[in-house]
């Protein structure tokens, strides 16, 4: 996974050492036995075990009771904490595929879950999810996002979920070229525009293919010809999907765990809290860079991720996203 050099990602949660998944089977079978269950007792062995391990918890399940423990976890919980444990008990990719199904259905599309999703996993991550999709929804993702989304934004969706975008390091010739496309179509260099189409294009083509050690030397070198940041730029000149997409995955580049944590102070600030956005980042994050996160969180917004989430929710949807959150800072 491209990062910054020396930039070491870490999850909160992690294998849980002596793990038995039959005793862990036995113990969530009892905490949902008889009249009224054990809430507390399910989220915290759930919040606790890698993914891996749950998986190995529904199989010991299935063949302890003849049950399916998802379908006797729905029966249990309801409501916040239910959309948590279910999406932790999901394999990464098909919980993926979940909240991008979710974000397309209905009447109005959900472009933030979307381009929060398309824009920051990695190549491996996509493909996996693309097979995910095929396999739980019967239909390819891009014909999906095809069918739900339009003109440029559906593009550089589509482009995105290809999981095609480059592994290798920086080429500084060709990133000055690219800076260069950049400061044509922002409309920042002394150089007459050509095509505006095809410059979109190869600006999309930029953004979408290059790898982040590539596209971090192309914004700096957009700054030495320009003197402007690039996302600076982009939210200047651009507008509606195509500018958001577009600034994410510069956002991505430059820093994933802050971009993380900007969603999630949104998520909590001001009336009302964004749940789904809230509980998407907490699951999906949780095993790969939540602790980076959390640190980038209490640096830019002088409190720690787990005193926001303390002051915004409560009960036991509260302890559940405090217990993958994994400690005060």
């Amino acid at each position: 996974m491209a990062k910054p050099q020396g930039v070491k990602y870490r999850g909160s949660i992690h294998d849980f050492p002596n793990f038995d998944p039959n005793q862990d089977a036995e113990a969530l079978y009892t905490a949902m036995k008889g009249f009224g269950s054990d809430k507390e007792a399910i989220l915290e062995l759930i919040t606790s075990r890698s993914n891996r391990q749950r998986q190995e918890i529904s199989q010991s399940y299935k063949s302890l009771y003849g049950k399916d423990l998802m379908a006797d976890l729905k029966s249990e919980i309801s409501g916040d904490l239910a959309r948590l444990i279910l999406g932790l008990m999901m394999p990464p990719a098909h919980y993926d595929a979940k909240q991008l199904k979710k974000a397309m259905e209905g009447a109005g599309t959900d472009e933030k879950a979307l381009i929060e999703i398309l824009a920051t996993r990695t190549n491996a991550e996509i493909r996996a999810i693309c097979e995910a999709y095929k396999e739980d929804y019967h239909k390819s993702l891009e014909d999906a996002l095809s069918s739900d989304t339009s003109g440029h934004f559906r593009r550089i969706l589509i482009s995105l979920a290809t999981g095609n975008r480059e592994e290798g390091g920086e080429d500084r010739n060709q990133a000055r070229e690219d800076a260069q496309v950049a400061a044509e179509i922002l409309e920042i260099a002394d150089t007459p525009s050509g095509d505006k189409t095809s410059l979109e294009t190869r600006f999309m083509t930029i953004l979408c293919t290059r790898s982040y050690p590539h596209l971090r030397r192309v914004f700096q070198e957009f700054v030495k010809m320009t003197n402007y940041d690039v996302e600076h730029t982009i939210k200047k000149e651009m507008s509606g999907d195509v500018r958001d997409v577009f600034v994410a995955i510069v956002q991505s580049v430059k820093n994933k765990p802050l971009f993380f944590a900007d969603k999630l102070y949104k998520s909590m600030k001001g009336a009302g809290t964004d749940d789904k956005t809230l509980t998407r980042i907490m699951v999906s994050r949780s095993e790969i860079d939540l602790l980076n996160i959390r640190r980038e969180f209490i640096e830019k917004y002088d409190k720690s991720l787990h005193q926001a989430i303390e002051g915004d929710t409560s009960g036991d949807f509260l302890k559940a996203l405090l217990a993958i959150c994994g400690g005060e800072d």
